[in-house]
This record gives C-alpha cells, sequence and structure tokens, in this order.
C-alpha cells in the first residue's frame, strides 16, 4: 500500500542535491554529519544546513578496500568509499564534516579522511554515568561552537541556540508521530516505508520543509488507522530490528523480514526511533553555557552499543516491546561491528529472559549475497513464534 504523502517525500529527495547545489551558490554553508552523536542544533544556529553522510550503499565499498582493510565494517567503508570516489553530493558540498569517536575504525578512518576534508572530529566519552564523562563531552561541544564560527565565519548566540532546539525539537516530534502509528495493531504502514522516509528526511536542506512533509505523512497514517486500512493483519507477527544502523542501501534484512510475512513495527537504530526519543531540558532563561550543558547532556543518553556499560539500551528496549506489542526481536549487526557483535550475546538473553520474546541474531554486510540464507533463517524464526505459524 503507497503512501501518497511519502511520494511527495520521494519526490522531493530526488531533487534534493539540486536544492542544496542552489544553497550554497546562494552563500549557504553545508555541514555534514556521519552520526546522531553529532549536536545538529549547533550546525543549524551556525546558519548552516545539517546533513547526513553514512555510507549504506555496497557500490563504493571496493573503492574504499583499496585504502581500508576488508575486514573493516561495511558502514565505514561505504562512507569512505564515497570520498575515494567522489560520488556523494552531500559530501562534496560540505564545507565542513564533522566525526566522532564511537569507535577505533572510524576515528582511524577520519585520520586518512582529513588529508582531504575540512574535518573536525569529536571525542566521544564512553561512560553515560560519570560527571566527568559529562565535563568532557561538554568541552567537545564549546571546540565545536569556536570551530563552526571560525570555519564558516558564524556568530552562534544562545537565541539562535533556542530557536534551533525548537526546530530540531518539532522535526523529532514529527518523525516521532510517524513512527509511534505503527504502535496501532495492525501497523498501517511497512518497515521499509518507515526506514525510507528516515533515511530521506535526513538530507533535506530546509528544516520546515521536512516537518511539513513528516507531519503530512502521519496525518496519512492516522486517517488509515481511522478507516481499517493496512498492509498487515492482526495476525502479523510485529518485530522490533535492533542494532546496526540501516539505509536504503543496507535495507536487505528489513525487507527480507516483511518479505517473509513480518511486520517490522519499529526500528530501535540510530536512522530510526533511537534519535526521537530524548528531550532537551533547557530552560528559556538559560545561558549560552547552560544551553550547551543541556544539549551535551542529552547527546551523551543516546543509548549506543560503544557506551561502557550500556544498561540504556536494554531499558529502552524493554519500553520499545511494551509499546509496540512487539512478538519478538530481531537484532543485526554488521560484520566488523565489534561493539555491536559483542552486546549481541547480552540482548539475546536479555530479549529472551527479562522480556519473554524471541530473539533472532544476525550478522551480515551490505552484500546481497547471503540474501537467500538469511531468508532461510528468517523464515525458520518466523514459523517458531507462537501463534503465528
Amino acid at each position: 500500500m503507497q503512501l501518497q504523502s511519502l511520494d511527495r517525500v520521494n519526490n522531493y529527495f530526488e531533487t534534493n542535491a539540486l536544492r542544496i547545489a542552489d544553497a550554497k551558490e546562494k552563500g549557504n554553508k553545508v555541514v555534514g554529519i556521519y552520526c546522531i552523536y553529532a549536536p545538529a542544533e549547533i550546525i543549524l544556529a551556525a546558519d548552516a544546513i545539517c546533513v547526513s553522510l553514512c555510507g549504506t550503499k555496497q557500490d563504493s565499498i571496493p573503492a574504499a578496500e583499496s585504502v581500508l582493510p576488508r575486514t573493516l565494517c561495511p558502514l565505514i567503508k561505504s562512507s569512505y568509499g564515497f570520498l575515494v570516489n567522489d560520488s556523494c553530493p552531500y559530501l562534496a558540498a560540505s564545507d565542513l564534516v564533522i566525526g566522532e569517536t564511537t569507535c577505533d575504525g572510524k576515528k582511524k578512518m577520519f585520520e586518512i579522511m582529513a588529508a582531504d576534508k575540512n574535518l573536525f572530529v569529536m571525542h566521544l566519552p564512553y561512560d553515560q554515568a560519570s560527571e566527568m564523562a559529562l565535563t568532557s563531552w561538554q568541552e567537545q561541544f564549546h571546540l565545536l561552537v569556536a570551530r563552526l564560527e571560525q570555519d564558516l565565519s558564524a556568530r552562534i548566540t544562545r537565541e539562535k541556540l533556542l530557536a534551533a532546539i525548537a526546530v530540531v525539537r518539532r522535526e523529532r516530534q514529527a518523525l516521532k508521530r510517524v513512527f509511534d502509528s505503527a504502535k496501532h495493531k495492525p501497523a498501517p504502514v511497512t518497515g521499509m516505508q518507515l526506514l525510507e522516509l528516515a533515511f530521506k528526511t535526513s538530507f533535506l536542506p530546509d528544516k520546515e520543509e521536512g516537518i511539513s512533509l513528516l507531519n503530512a505523512v502521519a496525518d496519512e497514517l492516522e486517517t488509515r488507522i481511522k478507516t481499517g486500512q493496512s498492509p498487515f493483519t492482526d495476525q502479523t507477527p510485529r518485530i522490533i530490528l535492533t542494532g546496526v544502523p540501516t539505509g536504503m542501501g543496507s535495507h536487505k534484512v528489513v525487507a527480507l523480514l516483511e518479505e517473509c510475512g513480518a511486520s517490522v513495527v519499529c526500528i530501535d537504530n540510530c536512522v530510526g526511533y533511537k534519535k526521537t526519543r530524548i528531550a532537551i531540558d533547557a530552560a528559556p532563561d538559560a545561558s549560552q553555557d547552560e544551553i550547551i550543558a543541556a544539549l551535551a547532556k542529552r547527546y551523551l543518553a543516546i543509548p549506543c552499543s560503544v557506551m561502557t556499560p550500556n544498561p540504556n539500551r536494554f531499558a529502552t528496549l524493554k519500553e520499545l516491546a511494551l509499546d509496540f506489542a512487539a512478538d519478538a526481536v530481531v537484532d543485526l549487526s554488521w560484520q566488523g561491528c565489534h561493539t555491536y557483535n559483542v552486546e549481541a550475546r547480552a540482548v539475546k538473553e536479555f530479549v529472551n529472559t527479562e522480556l519473554g520474546l524471541p530473539c533472532l541474531r544476525l550478522e551480515s554486510d551490505y552484500s546481497t549475497g547471503d540474501s537467500e540464507q538469511l531468508r532461510t533463517r528468517i523464515e525458520a524464526f518466523l514459523e517458531m513464534l507462537p501463534g503465528k505459524k
């Protein structure tokens, strides 16, 4: 079942690179980010366009492997391959690229990338509980402000920060409206549609247009719920997909799950639901330093597997399983992604014992070579779900 509002998103996305090129000609600056630990609010407060650069396609990986190890995770290789091939208009348009030390592979890749791109690397602490970690992370935010002001000839003020926080909050709320529609049983939207929407709206140069497009999708989905329209039935297994980032080009597990008869109702990763959940607590009369402190606290709380220990991921999974009435969890790791691969065992035990749900652990890459093997495993897993044969 196609969504007319999603068609509008697709049409907008097709001309997105041209819109950014036009904005550049008019003097606008572009900042590229690889991770949701990079604070979009500070980028907007510098009057810059914020675009996602995370690689999700297989075709850029061979070029990257001429420099990077083949055993490195596909996300890093795909991201770097865009630079080698000069095949990503968003990376080419970026006046500044923000990296972050979320893993060893990424930070070493950024070292190489710095020879060709204007790069600022944020050093992420891995402890969410200590005051020392928060203080260190706040310092990274202040350094980012200084770098943006210097490189973009910008002036970041408390008023601009508060305005940017309000815009990003409305963007996250609009995206969450879309995601939350899948809490209804049966879901009015497919997991592939959710993934496509979240992925494509992460590149839009005009936040207000993006918010309008997202709310239009949410409105259409609410209408579907009221009129009983769904591509699924009440008996369709409801799956939460957790783990590594996925996007268009690295979407095969989402597609296979639904081809095999499941409904992916929640995508718990940094492309999906994870980036909508945490609000920012900044008072309207807060000073600029207090605002930056609130931003740092919000971003440090993101429950990525790079955090150690990482109790927030498990608390989030429990909440999502209840909210989305999940029948099972699928945990996806990319080959070479050590943090998610190591954490996968604990996730499976938690889902089985604490949530009382079946859990399928999958490890793959961006290629299609293992698609039929994955299909066989997914089909067998779905057939074993209680009452869902």
